[in-house]
């Protein structure tokens, strides 16, 4: 099982530099437009959706549409959309719950993770036309907070986040988590290599307590984001949110914290 996740891993990551650093709009848009179809043919089994394929298709259509035609001008309201979706309907889920799996609710709260997975999807190519590194300076937040809280949460874990949704993440994880990225964004201040990046862009603009800041903010985003599906796939019964990914799961299991996190660093970055 260890061995599959590393050959997953590292295939997907070499996917990921040749993709951003090849230079090419239209291998980023068909790999980026291959992903998304998989997160939402993936969310419609979470939520139990009757025409699994006919929602990555359309849904796919609107993600394509913003990519080729109103990238500049649609990805700063749709970002702000999700923002506000995350702060006032699917955040507030993890306390007040779900809707029953087949109901008129279900379908209403469906639409509104599908928007959020399009403002994400939107927040990566908005990145990617700034730079490539900028765009994996925004990810590696969330990855490094991923895995300090791992290895955290097997150190000192004793006090569950959320026990109910996942019971395997401790506070202790969380907070590793936390300092993880903290220490990373701190750290790349004084690279020279780092320069256009999030963090560096943050501190410039903001200052040090400014920087520490929005790096909390995302690094709590990320948890939110992370255990949303968590629950989802808990009240499906699922363990995965697919198999697409030998060891890993699915699409959605490996993009599920940055779902939150990249429409909030869009509307905080490119607003300084």
């Amino acid at each position: 099982m260890l061995a599959t996740r590393v050959v997953t891993a590292v295939v997907l990551l070499a996917v990921l530099l040749g993709v951003v650093w090849s230079g090419s709009t239209l291998l980023f848009n068909v790999v980026l437009t291959l992903f998304f179809a998989a997160a939402i043919w993936e969310r419609t089994r979470l939520f139990q959706l009757p025409m699994p394929l006919l929602a990555p298709a359309l849904w796919s259509v609107a993600l394509l549409l913003v990519l080729l035609r109103y990238l500049d001008g649609a990805v700063y309201p749709l970002c702000m959309l999700c923002v506000a979706i995350w702060a006032i309907r699917l955040a507030p889920a993890l306390g007040l719950g779900l809707p029953p799996l087949g109901t008129l609710p279900n379908r209403l709260v469906s639409v509104v993770y599908g928007i959020a997975i399009l403002g994400c999807f939107a927040a990566i190519a908005a990145f990617y036309h700034r730079s490539p590194i900028y765009l994996l300076s925004v990810m590696a937040i969330v990855w490094v907070a991923d895995i300090g809280a791992y290895f955290a949460g097997k150190a000192f874990g004793k006090r569950k986040l959320a026990p109910t949704i996942s019971p395997g993440k401790s506070w202790e994880g969380a907070i590793g988590g936390w300092l993880a990225v903290l220490l990373l964004a701190s750290a790349s201040v004084f690279s020279g290599a780092l320069q256009d990046t999030f963090a560096v862009h943050l501190q410039r603009s903001l200052g040090w307590f400014g920087m520490l800041a929005v790096m909390t903010l995302v690094a709590a985003a990320s948890v939110v984001g992370d255990l949303f599906e968590s629950m989802l796939k808990r009240r499906a019964g699922m363990k995965d949110s697919s198999n697409l990914l030998p060891g890993h799961g699915g699409v959605l299991d490996r993009i599920d914290a940055l779902v939150p996190v990249l429409p909030l660093a869009i509307e905080i970055a490119f607003r300084l």
